[in-house]
């Protein structure tokens, strides 16, 4: 039986097409033509001030904390419920990321939770929006703005969803996005720093490439200029290579997200009945990226052995994502119960724009059963305590 893998990245002719154009070219490295066009059409789709291509979205998050002059004991509030992306930015800068419990309905991050966290040493605060579901945007920014703390959107998973009409990516003074081979427009790798401030943009441009900015462009000056460091800087460019494809992709989000909305559809009119799930929920003034398909298992569901067996008749599936709080590596002695409680009853199955009508079909024929044979003894067949 073929398999159905969790993830899968829609790309083909099209991409192939502009890669080999970039091989003609001769400049397959960073900051060249395709990487400068990617830029100008990323500012101009999301009307920001500045765009920097780069080679993931943690390097974006990262750069954004230098430009923003965060300093080592500063405080930062990131959302917990997320991929910990955030939370290694702010210690990268030497900063303290404080974990704010999120919104059990969406996963997204509570605003009365950052509210209560702003301290003396708060500088800001880095929203995400989760698995593709943006923030509340609103209710955050009256915080930010309330306290005078900066405000970053985190929209990594988010390329396409909107919160009031506006695109995310376009939600904050400051968004970082992820091409990582799971978005909804990808090259495999890469990511990008949107900002209303070009002159942000140039800081994180600067310090992308060894803080000496574009080779591309001084091999273009008649003589012999010498690139002068006047940075501490990261090796954070991004390739022409994988420019040149998210230009492809960035033409076909739309026809994307089309297709991974169907099939979230067709997920939810399945599994509207079973009462063993909790299906995802989109709040009326939003709409998702659908990176992810995450359910929220009934708490005597076995999450481990239902995806087990799921990966043993060829199905992807994993644990959506993560209470940050909780990884050793930074060390909390906070309490996110929300964020904890989601982090151990989500469950991902596959969700990507190749999906057929009869993949996900089969899909949740192997989930229901799976969910009554890992429920804890006790239950009836229609999941009924």
């Amino acid at each position: 039986m073929d398999r159905i893998p969790l993830v899968h990245a829609s790309l083909g002719e099209q991409e192939l097409a502009a890669v080999a154009e970039v091989f003609a070219s001769g400049w397959p490295a960073g900051q060249g033509p395709k990487g400068k066009a990617l830029e100008t059409e990323l500012a101009r789709r999301y009307g920001v001030g500045g765009a920097v291509a780069l080679s993931n979205c943690g390097a974006a998050l990262h750069l954004a904390m230098l430009a923003l002059g965060v300093r080592p004991g500063d405080e930062v509030i990131v959302a917990d419920f997320s991929f910990p992306a955030p939370a290694h930015a702010v210690r990268y800068v030497g900063a303290v990321p404080v974990f704010a419990d999120v919104r059990r309905e969406t996963g997204t991050v509570d605003p009365a939770a950052v509210a209560d966290l702003v301290g003396p040493r708060t500088v800001g605060v880095i929203a995400v929006d989760t698995v593709g579901l943006p923030a509340d945007y609103a209710e955050l920014k009256a915080i930010t703005d309330r306290y005078g703390l900066w405000l970053v959107e985190d929209a990594a998973c988010a390329v396409g969803a909107t919160y009031r009409g506006v695109e995310a990516g376009s939600l904050a003074p400051v968004a970082c996005l992820s091409f990582h081979g799971r978005k909804g427009a990808s090259s495999g790798e890469g990511g990008a720093l949107l900002t209303a401030d070009p002159a942000l943009a140039a800081d994180a441009r600067i310090r992308s490439s060894f803080g000496i900015g574009s080779i591309f462009d001084q091999a273009q000056v008649v003589g012999l200029p010498i690139p002068v460091f006047t940075e501490i800087g990261f090796n954070y460019k991004l390739s022409d290579i994988a420019a040149a494809i998210l230009l492809v992709q960035l033409e076909r989000i739309g026809e994307l997200l089309d297709r991974r909305s169907a099939v979230a559809a067709r997920y939810a009119e399945l599994l509207a009945d079973e009462e063993l799930v909790t299906l995802p929920r989109v709040p009326a003034d939003r709409t998702h990226a659908w990176q992810t398909y995450m359910v929220t298992l009934d708490p005597g569901v076995d999450r481990a052995a239902v995806a087990t067996e799921l990966r043993a008749q060829g199905i992807g599936a994993g644990h959506g994502t993560w209470a940050s709080h909780l990884q050793p590596v930074f060390e909390s002695k906070q309490s996110c119960p929300v964020s904890a409680d989601l982090f151990r009853r989500n469950l991902a199955i596959p969700m990507h724009a190749e999906l057929s009508t009869n993949q996900v079909e089969r899909v949740v024929e192997v989930l229901r059963p799976a969910l009554r044979t890992h429920a804890r003894p006790g239950r009836n067949q229609e999941g009924a305590a």
